[in-house]
Formats: structure tokens, sequence, C-alpha cells
């Protein structure tokens, strides 16, 4: 039995999996992991990824570099070119990020699952009322990052942000187990809601980054200010960034969620199934 194996066994008992990520100073524990992360000492940096890589299963292979100055550096580490080929269909909206897909499907009216049994509402996550009506009995897809995935993410489609909300709040464990316990929790979170308009459709639709445990703060190319949780929300910046299809949008400071929004007449892929791996650049969506 292997060390990542063992501590895989333990983790998968949720009382105490729940216990460990949650019933903690979460807020501290995220700003001490914000700093820790970022030491550049080669000492540190090395025992560092190693203890990361004994938890999580992390792959390197298609990473754009192979020496890192610190496990901030890893974490956010940049593809090799052509490691995501991106679906060239315009018909298709691709997938923003790798990831494991969560809960998904029709958006009922104004309701949203976060799993079974636990629902949220559009205007508590997006907390634009007009934003939220765009859309009800929509589509909506989640996206769950694991520690050791690529953590940046692209462009769906052609598009111009034109907004970017951010939402100080808490960071809950966004892991399957927290999802079941802990009501209304995406809208709980720190988050940023990206609006976007569709180049070729002027469909607008929303990526919103979700903060976790240990993994706050939000890094977009189109602004320069980097999202954390100093800010207090909601912050509105007007923005007006155009983004080609699988073009690099940004990426978290260590990672989370994200949940895609489209207007109803959108349809998921057939690939799009609950607890499959996607990658970034492979469909996600049909646009109509």
């Amino acid at each position: 039995m292997t060390v990542r194996s063992m501590i895989a066994g333990v983790l998968q008992q949720e009382d105490l999996n729940f216990l460990l990520t949650n019933r903690i100073p979460r807020r501290l524990a995220t700003r001490f992991m914000g700093w820790f992360s970022q030491i550049e000492q080669p000492l540190v940096r090395s025992l560092s990824i190693a203890v990361w890589r004994a938890f999580a299963d992390v792959d390197l292979a298609d990473a754009k570099q192979t020496r890192f100055r610190s496990m901030h550096d890893c974490f956010t580490r940049e593809l090799k070119a052509g490691a995501r080929p991106v679906d060239p269909d315009p018909g298709t909206l691709v997938s923003p990020c790798d990831a494991i897909v969560g809960a998904s499907g029709r958006v009922d009216g104004a309701t949203v699952f976060q799993a079974k049994g636990f629902p949220y509402t559009l205007q508590d996550l997006l907390v634009d009322p007009a934003l939220a009506g765009v859309y009800r009995n929509g589509r909506y897809v989640t996206l769950r990052l694991t520690s050791g995935m690529y953590h940046r993410f692209h462009a769906p489609h052609d598009c111009r942000v034109e907004q970017v909300t951010y939402i100080s709040g808490d960071t809950w464990n966004v892991n399957p187990i927290a999802l079941k316990r802990v009501e209304k929790l995406f809208c709980k979170n720190e988050r940023a809601v990206l609006r976007a308009r569709l180049e070729a459709t002027g469909h607008v639709v929303s990526l919103v980054p979700i903060a976790a445990v240990l993994v706050a703060s939000i890094r977009l190319h189109f602004l320069d200010v980097l999202l954390h949780l100093g800010h207090r929300g909601p912050n509105v910046i007007p923005c007006d960034a155009p983004c080609r299809k699988g073009e690099e949008m940004g990426w978290f400071q260590h990672g989370s969620t994200i949940v895609v929004f489209v207007p109803d007449g959108f349809e998921l892929c057939e690939n799009v199934r609950e607890r499959s791996v996607i990658r970034m650049g492979q469909p996600l969506m049909r646009v109509p």
C-alpha cells in the first residue's frame, strides 16, 4: 500500500474529511497557505512540492517548464504548446479548464443544485438580478478542479468579457463531502462572476470561479488587480476584454471550482456526465 493510497483511505471517511478540511480557521489557513506556497527557498520549495504530490495525483508531463521557483509556481504552471487541443467547431462551447464534472443540466426556473437535494438560487450566487434573469431555465455545468490538476482557465468561445463582479466570502472546502453538508456553499464562498458575450451570436455566458479552503485568490489577465480575500464585495469592475476560443483568461492562485452558465437553448454535449473527467478545450455545450 502506498502513502498516497493510505492518505486517500483516511480522507474517504466523510466525518474525518469534513472535520480536517472545514473545522479549522479557514480564512487564516488560506492566507497562510497563500504566503507559504510562494516561498522560493529551495529546500522549502522541494519539500512542499513533495508533500503536495504525496497527497495529490500531480502530472507534470505536460508542463511548459520542469523547474519551479516555489510550490505556487508549480501549482499555477503553464502547459506545453499543443497540450490541450481546442475543439474548432464554432457550434460548441468548450470546457474552460481541466475538471471533474459535478452537478449540471437545466436551471429549474432560478434554482441550481450544488449536489442532490442542495439547491441554491441564481440571485444568491451571481448577486445581479438582471444577470440571474438571463439564465432562468438555462443550462449550467459545475467543473471541479482537484488540487493536482492544471489550474489555469481559458475562454470557452470567441467572446468579449464585459464585466467582472468580485464577491468576498468564506473558504469552505468544495469537495463532494462538503457540498452534501453545507447549504448554499458556493454562495458563501469567495468568488468572481465573469460576464462575457459571444462574438458570433451575442449570447451572454458567465463563468463563476469559486474559491475554497487553502485555494483562494484569482488572477485575470485583463485586470491589473489580484482578486483575493482582502477585498470586500461585491466589487463590480467594468471591462472590455476580447478573448479567442481557448485563449488563457487567468488562473486560480491555488484552485477550486468553476460554474458555467448559459441561457436557454444551449445543450450539454454527450461527453459531459457527472463525475466524468473533462479537459480544457473539449466540447462542453452546443451553441443554438
